[in-house]
């Protein structure tokens, strides 16, 4: 059954009734999951399923806790009365929506994601190209601030356990920032040769083999020159192409050994002088070649000649700076990655190197790297689609190894934006942006607070995503009335009028069951439901006959036009008034209304005699305020409730009643007589 339904709890067919089995119920965005063992006696299965039948409300409403502690109570035991040992799982779709420290990933990008929709015609050529590559890197910037604030909670903490799943996930935030970054330098920015090589250094700088502890160490002791590490960090830095950082280091070692002064000159002269291709020159890539060309014959002689044969440690460093692979891969312990050789192998052999030609260098590289000895990992496998600009693999391995769907929802959006996956549809209907976008923000819709960025992401589905908003927006808990107006609010802005009418009648019925009338009321009222409206409005009368006032006078004060919903809605608000009237002393007009509501059979038989009982003091009053014409209407009135009655000698044998009958005519009597000598004197006059 699909995620998006509840269904009632299932065992998997075919099992042996006598063995223990799996017991499942699907939810919203989640499956409840137990292992129990059915009893021997006869029809102990039957009945455990019938008892956990009824946690499929709890569990379409989204309240996992009920719904396990329901299954449990289910589960409790078999039928001849044994103990069932069960443990029940919550198995949900997307666990990391449910870590706290990750709220701030999916709460800061999702502004990013929303500026990124807004402006997307408002720039082109080179300024849309800087635009897309600056929101690159604020996705970026929230990712690293994320891996810093989860690397603090696994430093605080003191539960293993805890600091154990920090751990992973700075790992897994790592290597997402890792092929963020690769992305946004290959797919995003489209660095062309010479620029390339420029943000790979970056790249590798930034991600791999963090050298600050290793240098600080050093330079912080007496003799750095003397330092074990010494060497390690000069290899490190030649191999990032920090030359400015390796001269520094080399610069202590020339001042402590005399003797290697000449070595030194000649080596920090070789460093100083290696061209490197440059942002803001105007240097063709040809003669970036021709100067790299003599460089590198000026390197080769220098070895040749023997010039470093006494110091070990610089004649490795030049055959780095000539590119020897070989001399490149002892030093496969500082660099700990086979992309770190990549993009040192490629700074000292091909620094004009292509986008397109990555491919070569990467394949080669992971492989004298590797050596056979170790299996490329899957962080391996996806840097290498990157490698090969196959966008689809990279989003696709990803979307395997990664434990959720925010880091390809975000990025392919990215890449759809920069035109490059416009010719790749599904072939199930949709295109892979709006695919992801609707499986990341279905996950949202799983957690209680975060399901109101999922909206937004629905929003820019254009294809399916008001479908999905429909279909998850109707299985939010509505747990409170400022969830509930909330979701209203959400759903009246998209002209959901389905959507506002359930969320309407299951507030209603909430209020109802707790009999809150006023509440009741006005939610049946924005459900525009008069059968609700008809139900709640009796509820109110009922209540009136049998308290003497009424609840929630505001809200009946001012139905205004909303009272036309339904005749007895209509009733209520014109009872309200006339009540009203009567208060400020405005008998006519309150006796005008009363007849009103009596002739125009609005008023429910059942309330006639209150509405009768109402005349009364309007009868009693010094003035004579119905005229005979409305007294007849009035004693027409009366004896159509006592003559048309079905209960008629029940209604005889009440005394209560009869009381009131005999009081009313009495009353009439006395009016009429009292109207025909006003009228008479009137007339006479």
């Amino acid at each position: 059954a699909p995620l998006t339904h509840t269904v009632p709890p299932q065992v998997v067919p075919g099992a042996d009734p006598s063995a223990r089995q799996l017991c499942f119920a699907w939810g919203p965005a989640e499956v409840l999951v137990c292992e129990t063992l059915f009893g021997r006696a006869g029809g102990s299965r039957s009945r455990c399923l019938s008892r956990s039948r009824y946690l499929s409300r709890f569990w379409g409403e989204g309240r996992a806790g009920a719904a396990a502690r329901a299954l449990t109570g289910s589960l409790a035991g078999t039928g001849d009365g044994v103990p069932s040992s069960s443990r029940v799982f919550v198995v949900r779709r997307d666990q990391d929506i449910y870590i706290q420290t990750l709220r701030k990933l999916f709460n800061e990008s999702h502004g990013i994601f929303m500026g990124l929709q807004r402006s997307e015609e408002e720039l082109a050529g080179k300024s849309r190209k800087a635009q897309l590559v600056q929101v690159s890197k604020n996705y970026r910037s929230v990712i690293r601030a994320c891996m810093e604030d989860m690397h603090q909670a696994a430093i605080s903490t003191r539960d293993p356990a805890l600091q154990g799943q920090y751990s992973t996930q700075v790992s897994i935030l790592s290597a997402m920032e890792l092929i963020w970054n690769l992305c946004e330098i290959l797919f995003v920015e489209a660095a062309t040769a010479g620029a390339l090589l420029l943000r790979l250094l970056d790249w590798v700088r930034l991600h791999v083999c963090d050298v600050d502890s290793m240098v600080r160490e050093v330079l912080s002791s007496e003799s750095p020159s003397k330092h074990k590490l010494f060497w390690n960090v000069v290899d490190v830095f030649v191999l990032q192409g920090r030359m400015d950082e390796a001269r520094h280091l080399l610069s202590k070692e020339a001042s402590a050994n005399p003797t290697s002064m000449n070595m030194y000159k000649i080596l920090d002269d070789l460093m100083k002088k290696m061209p490197m291709p440059s942002l803001g020159n105007t240097q063709t890539l040809t003669e970036l070649e021709l100067k790299w060309q003599h460089w590198h014959e000026e390197c080769q002689r220098y070895l040749q000649d023997g010039t470093f044969a006494s110091n070990p440690h610089m004649e490795s460093i030049c055959k780095i700076l000539l590119g020897d692979e070989d001399a490149i891969l002892e030093k496969k312990e500082l660099m700990t990655t086979w992309y770190h050789f990549l993009v040192t192998r490629l700074l000292y052999s091909h620094p004009t190197v292509k986008p397109m030609e990555l491919r070569f260098y990467a394949q080669s590289s992971m492989d004298l790297f590797l050596g056979g000895e170790n299996s490329p990992e899957p962080l391996d496998m996806i840097l290498m689609a990157a490698f090969e600009f196959e966008m689809h693999q990279v989003i696709k391995e990803c979307s395997i190894v990664l434990s959720n769907w925010w880091f390809v929802a975000h990025l392919t959006d990215l890449l759809d934006h920069c035109k490059l996956l416009q010719s790749h549809n599904l072939y199930f209907g949709s295109n892979m942006r709006e695919f992801l976008l609707l499986e990341y923000a279905s996950g949202l819709f799983s957690h209680h607070s975060l399901w109101q960025l999922g909206v937004d992401y629905f929003d820019h589905c254009p294809e399916f995503g008001r479908v999905y908003l429909e279909l998850h927006i109707e299985r939010i808990p509505l747990s409170t009335e400022q969830k509930a107006l909330k979701v209203l609010r959400i759903c009246e802005q998209r002209q959901m009028h389905e959507q506002v009418r359930s969320i309407c009648k299951i507030m209603a019925m909430k209020a109802l069951r707790n009999n809150r009338l006023g509440s009741a009321l006005s939610w049946s009222i924005r459900a525009k439901d008069a059968a609700f409206a008809t139900l709640i409005s009796d509820r109110f009368l009922k209540d009136y006959c049998e308290r003497g006032c009424f609840s929630d006078l505001d809200l009946i004060d001012n139905l205004g036009p909303s009272m036309l919903l339904s005749d007895r809605l209509t009733f209520l608000g014109k009872y309200r008034e006339f009540h009203r009237l009567y208060g400020e002393k405005r008998f006519p007009e309150a006796a005008r209304l009363l007849l009103t509501l009596m002739t125009a059979h609005i008023a429910p038989c059942s309330f006639w005699m209150t509405l009768l009982t109402d005349a009364l003091p309007l009868l009693e009053q010094k003035e004579v305020i119905f005229s005979a014409e409305q007294t007849y209407e009035l004693m027409r009135c009366l004896e159509d409730l006592t003559a048309g009655n079905p209960d008629k000698q029940k209604f005889q044998d009440d005394d209560v009643e009869t009381t009131k009958v005999e009081m009313l005519r009495l009353a009439l009597a006395r009016n009429l007589a009292r109207v025909i000598v006003k009228e008479g004197t009137v007339e006479g006059s």
